[in-house]
C-alpha cells in the first residue's frame, strides 16, 4: 500500500513580503519523511479569507493530510481559524476547554486574559485540540486538516503532538553518490538506471565547487534492499 500523502499550507503576509523566512516547511518535511507520510505540495498564501478557504478545500480534497502554519494568534489579522470553519461550513465559538487552558495559563503568568487573548480559544465546531506545551494556545485538527502556529518552536511542538495520532507508512530512505561530472554528462546513464528501478525515486542535484561542476545523485525509496542494489549499479556507472 502506498504511503499516505500530505500538503502544507503556509499562511501569512509576512512570508510573502520577505519579512520572515519560513523554516516550518523544512522541519515538517523531515518529520513526515520519518513518519512515512509523503509531503507532495507546499503552498504559501496571504492573510486573505477567501484565498485561505480555496486553498484548504483544494488541498484537503487531494491529499490525505493538510498541515497549516500561521494565523492563529490574538491579532485582527489572525484569520486562519475562521477560514477553516468557513471551508468546512461549520460554526466557530470560544471553546470551553480552550478557554480553560488559556485562562489557567494567563493566571499563572500574572497576565490579563483579555479579549485579544481569548481569540486564541475560538475553535471551529467539531475540531480536536492540538496540544501546545510551549505557549498553551492550542492548534486544532478538523477532518484531515491540522492547524498549527507559525512560530517555529511552537509549530514543532504541535507537530510532535499530532504526528503520533496519524497512520504513517514505511519511512522514506535515501542514499547519495557525489560525482565530479556535470548533469549533462550523467543524465543519460542515470535516466536509464531510473527506468530499471521504477519503484525508486532518483534525482540529480548539480553543484559548483572551486570552479568545477559536479552532481549529487540521490536514490530514495522504502525498500532498503532495492536501494542497495541500485546504489551498487550507480557506483559501477560513475564510481
Amino acid at each position: 500500500m502506498a504511503n499516505p500523502t500530505a500538503a502544507m499550507l503556509v499562511i501569512g503576509d509576512e512570508i510573502l513580503s520577505g519579512r520572515t523566512r519560513d523554516s516550518n516547511m523544512y522541519y515538517l518535511a523531515g518529520e513526515l519523511t520519518r513518519h512515512g507520510i509523503r509531503l507532495m505540495e507546499v503552498r504559501v498564501v496571504a492573510d486573505e479569507h477567501a484565498v485561505i478557504i480555496a486553498a484548504v478545500n483544494a488541498l484537503r480534497a487531494q491529499y490525505d493530510h493538510v498541515f497549516t502554519s500561521g494565523g492563529i494568534g490574538p491579532t485582527h489579522d489572525d484569520i486562519t481559524a475562521d477560514a477553516i470553519a468557513a471551508a468546512f461550513e461549520v460554526g466557530i465559538t470560544h471553546r470551553a476547554d480552550a478557554m480553560a487552558l488559556l485562562a489557567a495559563h494567563y493566571d499563572r503568568s500574572g497576565l490579563e486574559f483579555n479579549d485579544a487573548r481569548k481569540r486564541m480559544a475560538r475553535i471551529p465546531d467539531g475540531a480536536v485540540l492540538i496540544d501546545n506545551p510551549v505557549s498553551t494556545a492550542p492548534g486544532f485538527s478538523l477532518g484531515n486538516v491540522h492547524v498549527m502556529a507559525g512560530v517555529p518552536n511552537i509549530f514543532q511542538a504541535m507537530v510532535a503532538s499530532v504526528l503520533p495520532s496519524l497512520t504513517g507508512g514505511e519511512p522514506l530512505l535515501s542514499q547519495s553518490l557525489r560525482v565530479n561530472r556535470g548533469e549533462g554528462e550523467v543524465a543519460g546513464p542515470f535516466g536509464a538506471l531510473a527506468a530499471e528501478f521504477p519503484d525508486l525515486s532518483m534525482g540529480s542535484y548539480p553543484f559548483i565547487q572551486n570552479g568545477a561542476h559536479g552532481t549529487n545523485l540521490v536514490i530514495r525509496g522504502t525498500d532498503a534492499g532495492q536501494i542497495g542494489r541500485a546504489m551498487t549499479r550507480l557506483a559501477a556507472l560513475f564510481g
